[in-house]
């Protein structure tokens, strides 16, 4: 399992050593830490998956001695590394630029996000192919770009006063439940890929 995982962060390497850098950029230029860590994570996780998805590589894991259990697994696995990755990242460099410690909340709240994003793009993923999810990421974002342009240009705004007031709670048994029903979420979804993936033909 641990080689599983470890073949994860090595597949992204590369990626990792441009995006985390360019992590430190965006935060210098005071874009929000929330956006951010979901736009950074959700592409990264994704594209992991989708390296694993060509014939050839998923072949050569079926034939090494794991599991499909463990195969999925590690992917659910490996997708909460990058995500500690990006949220270590986002910590230490606000660190370091604006010399102030990231509120355990926006730390809760990517998290939240990103696990509630793999909840259903894994299980569907995994049904057809990952590629699809991608286009209906970018459908959505210049369907995005054009609701801010034509019709609603305070957006941005209105999701920024949002995320401020869901932020400005201070009820911890809030928090918790929150976090709760998307650790229970993954579960469930955890469950459904692998049944999925174990039935599947390659």
């Amino acid at each position: 399992m641990l080689n599983l995982i470890r073949k994860e962060i090595v597949l992204q390497k590369k990626t990792l050593m441009i995006m985390l850098p360019l992590l430190f950029v965006f935060l210098f230029e005071g874009i929000s830490s929330i956006w951010i860590g979901v736009i950074f994570c959700i592409p990264l996780i994704m594209q992991s998956f989708s390296i694993e998805e060509r014939s050839s590589i998923q072949l050569l894991l079926n034939s090494l001695p794991y599991t499909r259990k463990e195969i999925v697994s590690s992917k659910y696995l490996g997708a909460f590394v990058f995500t500690f990755f990006i949220l270590t990242t986002i910590s230490i460099g606000n660190l370091i630029i604006y010399g102030e410690i990231t509120q355990w909340k926006q730390l809760l709240f990517i998290f939240c996000s990103v696990a509630l994003f793999i909840s259903f793009a894994f299980p569907f993923s995994y049904q057809f192919k990952s590629q699809y999810i991608m286009t209906a990421f970018a459908i959505l974002f210049v369907l995005y770009l054009i609701v801010i342009n034509k019709f609603i240009s305070n957006l941005n705004d209105r999701l920024r006063e949002g995320v401020r007031i869901v932020l400005s709670y201070d009820n911890t048994l809030l928090y918790a439940g929150v976090l709760l029903t998307v650790v229970v979420l993954s579960f469930f979804s955890w469950m459904l890929s692998i049944r999925i993936y174990s039935r599947k033909v390659l």
